[in-house]
C-alpha cells in the first residue's frame, strides 16, 4: 500500500491562546516540498483570526474529491479512446449535521465541464458511464461518507 503524508504546522506566536484570540492560520507541507497556507473556514472563524486567503479543510476536502474524480475520469476516458482537451469542475461542498448533531461536509457536488476533441466523442450515456466508473474508482470518494454526486454543468 502507498503512504501519503502531510506535515501541519502552527505556532501561537505570542497571541492570547487562553482567551481564544489566536490565529487559525497554519501551513500544510507535502512530500514534494510544496507549502500551502491553511486556516479555518472564514464562516467558522472570521478574520482576523481566520485567514480568508488560505485553504480551509472543508474546501480542501471538496478539492480532493474533485481532483480524484477528474484523474479517474481522465484515465478511463483515455482507455476508452476519447481525447479530453479541457476539464473544469466548479465543485461545491455543503455542510450538514450528522445523526449526532455534529457538522460535517454532507454533500459534494461535482460540476465538470469537459471538452473533447478528435473523431470519437462520448454519447450522453457513455459520458454518464465514465463518470459512474470514475466515482467508483476514486480513492477519495471511497474514503468518505459524504454524498458525492456528479451534476450536469
Amino acid at each position: 500500500m502507498h503512504r501519503h503524508t502531510a506535515k501541519i504546522s502552527w505556532s501561537r506566536n505570542g497571541k492570547d491562546f487562553a482567551g481564544g484570540r489566536y490565529s487559525r492560520g497554519h501551513e500544510w507541507e507535502f512530500d514534494g516540498g510544496i507549502r500551502v497556507p491553511a486556516s479555518s473556514a472564514p464562516q467558522i472563524v472570521p478574520p482576523p483570526l481566520g485567514i480568508v486567503e488560505a485553504v480551509d479543510p472543508e474546501e480542501a476536502l471538496v478539492a480532493a474529491a474533485s481532483s480524484c474524480h477528474m484523474l479517474s475520469f481522465l484515465y478511463l476516458a483515455h482507455k476508452e479512446g476519447f481525447v479530453v482537451e479541457r476539464y473544469v469542475d466548479e465543485a461545491v461542498g455543503e455542510m450538514g449535521e450528522n445523526e449526532n448533531g455534529k457538522s460535517y461536509v454532507a454533500r459534494i457536488a461535482l460540476r465538470p465541464a469537459i471538452e473533447f476533441s478528435g473523431a470519437r466523442r462520448p454519447s450522453a450515456e457513455e459520458l454518464a458511464a465514465l463518470h459512474h466508473r470514475a466515482h467508483e474508482e476514486c480513492y477519495i470518494a471511497n474514503s468518505i461518507r459524504s454524498d458525492v454526486r456528479v451534476e450536469s454543468a
